[in-house]
């Protein structure tokens, strides 16, 4: 039975057209059986043992926590560069507007590095609470 919606014949994305139709098939499929109810509360992880998660939640948490080190450093970088391009500027201007300019930039600078202190502090922190609760469910096992 051909589904109801259809494509035009198109060499470049044929195959990812005939994919996407077989999802949509595959979705309509599972919400007639359900009765037109999502299955939201479905755990897409049940097929999985706990102890084949671990390994795999440490690792996500280590590449979650370089990335939050990545993000403050990049914060901290455009902190810096605002903080010099404003001192740079007011160093050199001969006019007012630039000097204004200058003037904006610095506490620009300041603020972007503190925001992203705080934004680390904060990701750190919930990193940590989900570090311990993956260290508890270890201890557990």
């Amino acid at each position: 039975m051909r589904p109801p919606y259809s494509f035009e014949h198109n060499a470049i994305g044929d195959s990812y057209k005939m994919l996407l139709c077989m999802q949509l098939d595959s979705c309509i499929c599972n919400i007639k059986k359900n009765g037109n109810k999502t299955n939201m509360g479905h755990n897409p992880y049940s097929q999985f043992d706990s102890a084949e998660l671990i390994l795999r939640d440490q690792l996500a948490i280590d590449r979650t926590l370089l990335a939050n080190e990545r993000t403050l450093m990049s914060y901290l970088r455009s902190g810096v560069a605002l903080f010099i391009a404003g001192v740079s500027i007011i160093h050199f201007s001969h006019e007012l507007w630039f000097t204004i300019t200058g003037f904006i930039c610095l506490p620009s600078g300041i603020i972007t590095a503190w925001f992203g202190a705080l934004r680390f502090k904060k990701m750190d922190k919930a990193i940590s609470v989900v570090r311990l609760k993956l260290s508890n469910i270890i201890a557990a096992e």
